[in-house]
Parts: C-alpha cells; sequence; structure tokens
C-alpha cells in the first residue's frame, strides 16, 4: 500500500520561509512524477509545483521564482522550499504522487497525503 507523509508545515510570518517534505512508502517513487497541491480557506485544491522523473520542474504562476521543488530519490522524498511567503500561501498542502496522466498540473495523481497546513500572518 503506498502511503504519503507530509511534514514540515506551520506557522510564520509573511516574508518567511518553511520546507515541506513528503515521504513516500510502498513503491517505486524514483519512477513517478510528485506533487504538491494546495487548498485555501474557502478555494478549491490547486496546483502548486510538480517534478517529473527526470527532474523537469513546473509551478504554478504565483509562486514562480519563491517555490522549489525538489526530490531525492534515494530517500523517497519530495520537498517544497518556500520563501517570501505571502498571506495568499494560506491553505493545506497536499503531496501527490504516482501520476496516470502526462499533464502533470492536474490533480490526476493515484495516491495523496493527508495534507499539511501552512499560515502566513500578515
Amino acid at each position: 500500500q503506498v502511503q504519503l507523509e507530509e511534514s514540515g508545515g506551520g506557522s510564520v510570518q509573511a516574508g518567511g520561509s518553511l520546507k515541506l517534505s513528503c515521504a513516500a512508502s510502498g513503491r517505486t517513487f524514483s519512477s513517478s512524477a510528485m506533487a504538491w497541491f494546495r487548498q485555501g480557506p474557502g478555494k478549491e485544491r490547486e496546483f502548486v509545483a510538480a517534478i517529473s522523473r527526470n527532474g523537469r520542474r513546473y509551478y504554478t504562476d504565483s509562486v514562480k521564482g519563491r517555490f522549489t521543488i525538489s526530490r531525492d530519490n534515494a530517500k523517497n522524498t519530495v520537498y517544497l522550499q518556500m520563501s517570501s511567503l505571502k498571506a495568499d500561501d494560506t491553505a493545506v498542502y497536499y503531496c501527490a504522487g504516482f501520476a496516470t496522466d502526462n499533464d502533470l498540473t492536474t490533480p490526476q495523481y493515484a495516491y495523496w497525503g493527508q495534507g499539511t497546513r501552512i499560515t502566513v500572518s500578515s
């Protein structure tokens, strides 16, 4: 059974930084694209960032230049380094893995974590 477990959430002031981690287990990690999505208060879940199995990165426009997605296949872990955080980044962040479609920006992933909450205060 595949499990994705996020960590690293918390509260931070605007302009601060946080790093999220997502540890995968139960399936070969290195062969899969991985992604982060988020759902803010009263909003629909939205794409944040993705990394292909070859390391190609994709970002939604609102986080470009501020967030960096990376992966460590040896540790079966994907990361999201977030900097220059804004109040609009407040959301529950979800790790998603094992894409079922070539468009890595859509929520078509087979497995999802439980989410980790980020609160950015201004």
